[in-house]
């Protein structure tokens, strides 16, 4: 039984709790019930709560939940009965509401705020009379019904910043400018004004009003006191005047731009001295008639003046022989100035010319065009038959109006001896256009002068850069462009360096037709039409010269290395050989590593590569010519002694060519480094410290050449009179033809090596020179016996082959049948043949040729055959025949030949005899 009542205990307890709650409730009195209303709400019989005027709760009006609250009624709400009438807004307020009339209206009580419609008298109020102002300045007010605007008279404008504020409008900046174009327009508050311009007039009858106003030009010159001194004349222009000086006259110093007070004197003749620093005898006399034009100068006689000057250029143009052989920068120094100074001459003197137009032309085809003008407008053409121009007469004028206008070119095809090698500079942006066009680099052009030149110029000398451009035809000789070819317009630029040279800055070629090419410029100067020739690199020519050079070089170290190291060849043709290879080694080596130019000028290692090439080539063809010389001794001379020794050899050798080098660097160093190439300079004519020495060789050795081979003719008939004439030519073709290449004949081809236009040349050259490293180690070593023998040795020592030597036998054909011994065994009675093969050195028994030689029954015969051999040694091996013991068998041949010649003078005879098979040894 104590479980139960335990578990029931707990559930009454809620139930305690409302009933303590109720009659807690119920015992409180009336005045307490407000305790658990709302705000806004008041307690009702002690038991209720209602919310107070303008609030309502969610039950209702009266309430009893402790929970609700009381909430404000928005009476001016879409449900809302409440009516503030027209032109009135109602506006709600916490627990009540009230009406106000909108903006522009007011309550004609002058009340802001009413309950109901009964109470609206809301009325339209007028902003236009209120005080201050709404619309400001000069703006208009205009009432409306609850509103107003503001409005702006004519020539004013509302401000966007401000609607109520009227600005002025400048009808003259505005674009509303009614006014004419002889009227100046002025702008006031609300309005403008049109009137004339200073130096105009009202045209008569034309009101001053802003719109009908019309304005004419005084005529300042022919109305009012005079303006311009007596030394000028009075030119009116529109709106006003100038002071001109008469035709004949300069303007004084310090009076020039000064309009009303502009004094002018007469004119002189232009000061024009000769350029410094050059020597020319024709030149000399042209300026000394220039002086005596100068003396006895008149502006009257301005025309017979130039016609004289023009006639003295031709004739110092045409008979210029010494100015050709100035260097070239000198010349082209000389033709700056000269150009600078004719155009200030001939400027001068056309102020001077009567009437508006001139012409002459000379018997050499030069030609000079004017016209001169007061005042003139527009575009203007002046022309003659190598050029005409079109140009504005304001660029004609330009900003210094102390004269009449002049118009004037000068066309003259002697100026090209004096222009004659002149370069040419490219434009980066033109050069950027051929690398894309060729696909390849392109260092430069050399351009060929095509047309006359022609001088041009106006009485506006800042022609620098011209406000409106010029529009040239120039007319040329009938030349189409090949490939890598083009057609330009260019002029002369001055050069501090070079003294000038052609550019294409400013110019554009507009087209060619019918010999006649366009061109537009925005500046002036000498102009002429050019075929460039643009040098393009080629690809196939540079990788032969790359490739050809390193096996030439390769060759080149063998044949070096074989000079030094082989010794049975040792002697003084060795010693030429030597050099002449150490010479090529270095030259191909610096070529090949140092030809291309780095930047647009040539800088010290340019320069220094040129100058080494100009050495070691140079070097290389002394020794050239000292292989001719060696010849010269060998064959012609074979009985007057022996050649020249070592140390004199490399002291002409490398002697030489280094004083050619100094000299020329002393003379003219920056002859030294190309504008393409780092070699010679060849404009200057610096190439012929090259050319000269060659071309020098090239025919000693040619003498040389022709005088052995007549020799060697010489020895064939008397030796062996019966030998064939084909067999004869044979010998003499590939001895000439080996002489030739040897002693530079390859060389020829060099001269033309840095001639853009001549590839073929240019091709041959190179391959022919990639070859004589080829050509001197085949020549020079592997067809040399001794040389062979010493490979077959060395390749014997490295393979661990034995090498065996050869042996020599001559056997009996005839009448003197004779056995075969070796050469290093003694015979023990040697006959005339044996005799002379005995005293052959050892190593001659190494190689052999069959001969077949006539042995004499006397004795005193065997004379005959050493000669015979020592020949055949010059004609089968002059390279491979060593130099002493040619030497030693030619003097016993000579001792034998005198003793037979005594013989003969005693009558005592001997006779030619059979043929006997002989191998001679070392004599390939």
């Amino acid at each position: 039984m104590g479980g139960p009542r335990r578990r029931s205990f707990p559930l009454l307890l809620p139930v305690l709790g409302v009933l303590l709650i109720l009659l807690e409730a119920g015992s409180q009195k009336t005045s307490d019930c407000a305790r658990w209303c709302p705000p806004k709400s008041t307690c009702v019989n002690a038991t209720a709560c209602r919310c107070f005027p303008g609030y309502i709760s969610s039950f209702g009006e009266i309430f009893t939940s402790i929970l609700e609250s009381c909430d404000d009624i928005n009476e001016c709400g879409p449900s809302s009965t409440v009516s503030c009438g027209k032109f009135a807004d109602c506006q709600n307020t916490e627990g009540s509401y009230y009406c106000t009339c909108i903006p522009g209206f007011e309550l004609a009580s002058g009340a802001r705020e009413f309950r109901n419609e009964s109470e609206n008298t809301c009325q339209d109020v007028d902003e236009c009379q209120l005080k201050p102002r709404v619309c400001k300045s000069r703006s208009v007010c205009i009432n409306s019904q609850g509103s107003y605007t503001c409005k702006c008279p004519p020539g004013l404008e509302l401000n966007p910043g401000d609607p109520n504020l009227c600005t002025d409008v400048n009808e003259c900046t505005s674009g509303q400018n009614p006014c004419h174009t002889s009227t100046h327009c002025l702008n006031n508050i609300g309005g403008y004004e049109c009137r004339c311009r200073p130096g105009w007039k009202p045209v008569p009858g034309s009101p001053n009003g802003p719109n009908n106003t019309v304005c004419e030009d005084v005529d300042e010159c022919s109305s009012g006191p005079p303006r311009c001194h007596n030394s000028t004349v009075c030119i009116n222009t529109a709106g006003s005047y100038k002071c001109r000086c008469l035709r004949g006259w300069e303007p004084k110093p310090g009076f020039q731009d000064k309009q009303p007070n502009t004094i002018c004197e007469e004119m002189s003749f232009p000061t024009w001295t000769p350029p410094p620093g050059i020597q020319s005898q024709s030149m000399s006399h042209f300026f000394e008639k220039v002086q005596d034009l100068r003396r006895g100068f008149k502006p009257a006689l301005a025309q017979a003046t130039m016609q004289e000057l023009i006639n003295s250029m031709d004739g110092m143009l045409n008979a210029s022989t010494d100015l050709e052989t100035l260097l070239p920068d000198d010349r082209h120094r000389m033709a700056t100035q000269f150009l600078l100074g004719l155009e200030t001459v001939l400027r001068t003197l056309a102020k001077a010319m009567p009437g508006d137009s001139f012409t002459y032309l000379t018997s050499s085809d030069t030609e000079l065009s004017l016209m001169i003008q007061e005042h003139g407008e527009g575009n203007s053409t002046i022309g003659q038959s190598h050029a005409r121009m079109l140009l504005s007469w304001d660029v004609a004028t330009g900003a210094r109006d102390s004269g009449p206008t002049v118009m004037g070119i000068l066309s003259s095809r002697n100026m090209e001896k004096l222009l004659a090698k002149a370069s040419m500079e490219l434009e980066p942006e033109k050069k950027a256009e051929l690398q894309k066009k060729y696909q390849r680099p392109v260092h430069g052009a050399q351009p060929l002068l095509l047309s006359p030149v022609n001088l041009v110029f106006l009485s506006n000398t800042n022609t620098e850069k011209l406000d409106s451009p010029v529009i040239f035809a120039f007319s040329y000789s009938g030349e189409k462009p090949e490939s890598r070819q083009e057609l330009i317009c260019a002029f002369w630029k001055s050069n501090s360096t070079k003294g000038g040279y052609w550019a294409t800055t400013g110019c554009q070629t507009l087209g060619t037709r019918n010999n006649s090419t366009t061109c537009q410029c925005n500046h002036l100067s000498s102009f002429a039409i050019l075929m460039a020739h643009y040098d393009i690199e080629d690809p196939k020519l540079t990788l032969i010269t790359k490739v050809g050079l390193s096996l030439s070089l390769v060759c080149l170290l063998l044949c070096i290395l074989t000079f030094l190291l082989v010794r049975p060849i040792q002697g003084s043709r060795t010693t030429v050989h030597l050099h002449l290879c150490i010479c090529l080694f270095v030259g191909s080596a610096i070529f090949l590593a140092g030809i291309e130019k780095e930047g647009d000028e040539p800088g010290l290692r340019c320069r220094l590569v040129a100058g080494l090439l100009h050495y070691f080539f140079l070097a290389a063809f002394c020794w050239m010519s000292l292989e001719g010389v060696e010849l010269y001794f060998l064959v012609v001379r074979v009985f007057q002694g022996q050649g020249l020794s070592k140390w004199k050899l490399c002291l002409i050798g490398y002697g030489v060519p280094l004083l050619v080098v100094a000299i020329s660097a002393a003379i003219k160093s920056e002859g030294y480094g190309h504008n393409l190439y780092c070699w010679l300079d060849r404009e200057s004519g610096f190439l012929w410290s090259f050319l000269g020495p060659v071309i020098l060789v090239v025919l000693c050795n040619a003498v040389v050449f022709v005088t052995t081979v007549w020799k060697l003719t010489q020895k064939f008939s008397e030796i062996n009179p019966d030998m064939k004439k084909l067999k004869k030519a044979r010998v003499l073709t590939i001895t000439a033809v080996a002489q030739l290449l040897v002693l530079g004949g390859t060389w020829v081809f060099g001269l033309f090596l840095f001639d853009p236009q001549s590839s073929l040349l240019s091709y041959t050259f190179t391959i022919l020179n990639c070859l004589q490293g080829l050509f001197l180690f085949v020549l020079h070593c592997l067809l040399n016996k001794k040389v062979r023998e010493e490979y077959r040795r060395w390749a014997g020592r490295v393979t661990g082959n034995k090498y065996s030597e050869f042996t020599t036998s001559t056997s009996g054909t005839s009448h003197n049948p004779m056995q075969v011994r070796s050469l290093r065994t003694p015979a023990p009675r040697p006959g005339p043949i044996a005799h002379l093969v005995s005293r052959s050195p050892p190593r001659a028994a190494r190689t052999a040729v069959r001969l077949r030689l006539p042995v004499a029954r006397h004795s005193k015969s065997g004379s005959a055959s050493c000669l015979l051999r020592g020949t055949a040694a010059l004609l089968i091996g002059l390279q491979a025949f060593h130099s002493r013991e040619a030497e030693a068998m030619i003097g016993s041949c000579r001792r034998r030949l005198e003793a037979i010649g005594e013989e003969r003078k005693q009558g005592v005879p001997y006779a030619s005899g059979s043929l006997v098979n002989l191998k001679v040894g070392a004599l390939g």
